[in-house]
């Protein structure tokens, strides 16, 4: 169990999500924490269908430039609740700021008690080297992770790559917005089976990938509609010494109501937790 004083940090900023969340009749199982996990008995008579299995503790960081967080961190939680017993964790801290330094990266071990970091924050104008190099830590440490969206451009000012070796890749922009016909390039990974071979996603933002670590795996790709018509790589895996890192460039707006990129996002969860 996570140290009360250690996050008290972050209690208020995650209890405040998870209110925002509309999670209110929730109990938190630990501070700042809420179940995931349909069932229980005493709602409704319903049998906790979790009942005997360890409980999964996920950590999501989210908030900066441009996009729904709250929103997104819901749907995330939604899609998780009938399939593994999840306890929650959200910190959203920042608005919608994009020079923020989550107060949280400046702990010592600050990733211990989770057994999966979600980052989906967009924190663009943060180049401080140290926080990076905390931020990574907890992975080589080897808390796996799933990287959404904007997280690519989180911590883009920075001179330093610790940040775009966890992800596997680095861009430092993305194309104008549109329906992105994205093409599965490996079939045989659980994360992109069950997927169209060709898929269009809603009005997306195609992030141009300028460079591709040797431990990154494409799943699925996209051809750039501006000049020169790159493919870039749009859902990906990277091996970060030993751990298990799933990136995915998608999920502008609509796409996370989408249920190509919902069934996506539910295996993607499996397969980085070596649950597939």
């Amino acid at each position: 169990m996570m140290n009360p004083m250690s996050f008290s940090k972050i209690t208020t900023c995650t209890v405040l999500a998870i209110a925002v969340l509309g999670l209110q009749a929730q109990q938190p199982a630990g501070p700042g924490r809420g179940p995931g996990g349909r069932g229980g008995r005493g709602r409704g008579g319903m049998v906790d269908k979790f009942a005997g299995q360890k409980r999964i503790e996920a950590l999501v960081v989210s908030g900066g430039c441009c996009h729904d967080y709250r929103g997104q961190d819901k749907i995330l939680m939604d899609l998780m609740a009938d399939e593994l017993p999840v306890d929650w964790t959200i910190l959203y801290e920042g608005g919608t700021g994009s020079d923020v330094k989550v107060g949280l990266y400046s702990k010592p071990n600050w990733w211990e008690g989770f057994d999966l970091i979600v980052h989906n924050e967009c924190y663009a104008n943060v180049a401080d080297e140290t926080l990076l190099k905390q931020i990574a830590a907890a992975h080589k440490a080897g808390v796996p992770s799933m990287v959404f969206h904007c997280s690519l451009h989180a911590y883009r000012a920075a001179v330093v790559d610790d940040w775009r070796e966890v992800m596997g890749v680095m861009s430092h922009r993305h194309t104008m917005a549109h329906n992105i016909a994205v093409k599965v390039n490996e079939t045989e990974s659980s994360i992109t089976k069950g997927m169209p071979a060709e898929w269009s996603t809603p009005t997306d933002e195609l992030y141009v990938i300028e460079k591709a670590w040797p431990t990154m795996t494409p799943l699925a790709t996209a051809v750039s509609p501006e000049e020169g018509h790159a493919a870039y790589p749009v859902i990906w895996t990277n091996d970060y010494q030993g751990t298990r890192i799933f990136g995915t460039s998608l999920g502008h707006g609509e796409t996370w109501n989408d249920p190509v990129f919902r069934a996506m996002t539910v295996r993607a969860f499996r397969w980085t937790l070596k649950k597939e």
